[in-house]
């Protein structure tokens, strides 16, 4: 197969492409899934939803996360902004550093990963922020403009182009193709594979929660999208899902999930504290934290999170849920505030953030920590999605898998 024929551009403003994968057996509903990611580059925000939290109101417990992280990461509007939530806050910096700076990747490869997929997402901020780091990992100038052009543009080589790539399925499809996982593997050991994975799954997570907030380049921070460059994106359509694991869970009990990501240890642990923040901490009740976190499973078409979240993991209908309904859409029968948390997960997943009419609706009833809580939920169940097709994690037997689609 040929690059060409491998590799399509498309001019994604333009572009109303639909995708459905069949899924397991199971009771036939009418389905609605949102556009792909990219089919459209949405507005994004000039000005804070949520500002950053001013100096003056830092209590005692903002100044300790200040001071514990000040070395690490810069004390800008992003983190300010999440500094609003303190616990959301700490579930997130650990595995922010990780991807930043501690993974097994090289730091050119790292920086490539990051600004393709801030690119993809259009975020201002991560690019703006990640833009000097780069430069110290040696991509020049020039090198920054073709992450743009994506990984058919002259110039890269053929290992770096896969890279941006890999990038593209995940954002476009939640997925990686056999041929990509397969180039990676020429080079790359398990832990690169899963670090490059999720590199881009997180840039992915904090792309969405900075939109959606309106977080805003800091000041100083310079750099920015080059503004002759056509948004583009190169993916093919997506490929079947797996039907076997790219990467084996450890042997033992457990959830697959879990067993398949301690593969990879220090990657593992330092990404734990975000589900948990969804799952334990968050204020979402039980109703609406499963009811976006099963529209995202089915939007990115995750089977295992699909499954998990109806069955053992989110106990789905003992909150109250039809899992029928939520794969129907928003054209379902739903209360009006029910139904912006079904266009909040359909909108972060298209348009990579939360429109404002669904995010009026959701402010007319929750506080900050209850909107950020949103689209945290959102964002990093996009992330689990995108890790969990990527891998290969497999849904045992007698789990529920998808509704059929008609």
């Amino acid at each position: 197969m040929t690059e060409t024929q491998r590799t399509h551009h498309a001019i994604i403003a333009l572009s109303l492409w639909a995708a459905i994968l069949a899924a397991s057996a199971g009771p036939s509903v009418a389905q609605s899934r949102p556009r792909p990611p990219g089919s459209a580059v949405a507005l994004r925000l000039t000005e804070p939803r949520v500002e950053p939290l001013p100096e003056a109101r830092w209590t005692r417990e903002h100044r300790a996360l200040v001071t514990r992280y000040a070395s690490e990461v810069r004390i800008g509007n992003a983190f300010r902004t999440l500094l609003n939530v303190p616990e959301l806050l700490e579930a997130v910096m650990p595995f922010v550093i990780y991807t930043a700076s501690d993974s097994t990747l090289s730091a050119r490869h790292r920086e490539l990963l990051i600004l393709r997929t801030a690119w993809l997402c259009q975020n201002n901020y991560l690019w703006a922020d990640h833009a000097p780091a780069a430069r110290t990992a040696g991509v020049t100038a020039e090198e920054m403009r073709r992450v743009a052009q994506g990984p058919a543009a002259p110039g890269w080589d053929p290992f770096e182009s896969t890279l941006l790539r890999l990038a593209d399925e995940l954002f476009r499809n939640s997925s990686v193709d056999d041929e990509t996982w397969s180039s990676l593997e020429e080079r790359y050991n398990l832990y690169n594979l899963l670090d490059a994975v999720m590199t881009v799954n997180q840039t992915t997570l904090l792309s969405m929660l900075f939109n959606s907030l309106g977080v805003q380049p800091d000041d100083g921070a310079m750099a920015r999208f080059p503004a002759d460059v056509p948004y583009l994106l190169a993916a093919a359509d997506p490929t079947p899902p797996l039907r076997e694991p790219r990467v084996d869970p450890i042997e033992g009990t457990g959830l697959r999930v879990t067993r398949t990501f301690a593969r990879h240890p220090r990657m593992a642990a330092a990404r734990v504290g975000q589900s948990r923040y969804v799952n334990r901490i968050s204020p979402l009740t039980p109703y609406f934290r499963e009811l976006l976190i099963l529209r995202i499973g089915w939007n990115c078409q995750s089977v295992y999170e699909w499954a998990k979240h109806v069955g053992s993991v989110g106990r789905a209908r003992d909150h109250g849920l039809d899992p029928e309904r939520i794969a129907r859409g928003p054209d379902a029968e739903w209360e009006d505030f029910d139904r912006a948390h079904v266009h909040a997960a359909d909108e972060i997943y298209r348009d990579g953030i939360i429109s404002n009419a669904t995010w009026s609706i959701l402010a007319g009833r929750y506080d900050t920590r209850e909107l950020m809580s949103v689209v945290m939920t959102v964002a990093n169940y996009r992330l689990v999605s995108m890790s969990l097709n990527a891998l290969g994690v497999q849904p045992q037997e007698t789990d529920e898998l998808f509704p059929t689609v008609q």
